[in-house]
């Protein structure tokens, strides 16, 4: 095996360990999270992205060339097993062809896992925001069931408060409607008394007044007969 395809084959099995680590249960995605938000990832976060396309581009190419090998091998293979005159080129032809193919199996499975291992990394990433945003919203949930039970009970308290005051006011309001109409009464009571009152003090003065006419009538009469009578006396004088 040639130097870049152990390489290939030592990324290959750093992979298979870093999505197993992954996949590990005893190890929550909020650990994942701390762990990757230190700050030696942010200072090559600038270069993740250039790195991720570089390996991927190389191992299309490392791909891409271990299909032309097997295709290649292949049809040699064919053409070394039907040619009678070299008896070992078809096991040489083989051998290579094996190669071929164990080069393609693990550029292949080397850019697959390459792939799942940064979508895996996005997952975990994504859950572990999830779980915190899930404990922060049963925690406002939890604060609003609160607030919504603690609202409703002085709600309750308040329909109980305005009930029995809406009950004193309508006792004092019919306490205060029976005094009206007993002030009423009263009055219409008192009303009359004095309108026979008026009354009688109009009928009497109406009579005294025809007495007081009645009188000055007599009273101008009586006059005029004394003045008639002192007249006669002079005349008896005379």
């Amino acid at each position: 095996m040639t130097v870049q395809w152990v390489a290939v084959a030592s990324f290959l099995y750093a992979e298979i360990g870093l999505i197993l680590i992954f996949c590990l249960p005893f190890i929550p995605p909020q650990r994942w999270r701390k762990i990757f938000s230190f700050s030696v990832w942010a200072k090559i976060a600038s270069f993740w992205n250039k790195a991720f396309l570089t390996i991927i581009i190389l191992l299309i190419v490392l791909f891409l060339d271990a299909v032309r090998e097997v295709r290649k091998y292949s049809s040699t293979q064919v053409t070394e097993k039907n040619s009678a005159s070299r008896p070992g080129a078809y096991e040489h032809t083989q051998m290579k062809l094996f190669r071929s193919q164990r080069n393609l199996y693990i550029s292949g499975f080397s850019l697959f896992f390459w792939l799942v291992l940064r979508r895996l990394v996005t997952l975990i990433t994504q859950l572990a925001k999830e779980i915190s945003n899930k404990g922060v919203l049963k925690t406002q949930a939890e604060n609003t069931n609160k607030a919504a039970k603690k609202f409703m009970e002085e709600n309750e308290k308040l329909k109980w408060v305005l009930k029995n005051h809406s009950k004193d006011e309508e006792n004092i309001l019919e306490t205060e409607n029976k005094k009206l109409v007993e002030d009423q009464e009263k009055l219409k009571t008192e009303l009359k008394k004095a309108s026979d009152a008026l009354l009688k003090a109009q009928n009497d003065v109406i009579t005294m007044k025809m007495q007081s006419e009645r009188l000055s009538k007599e009273y101008d009469r009586l006059l005029k007969e004394h003045s008639e009578l002192q007249v006669g006396d002079m005349y008896i004088y005379i």
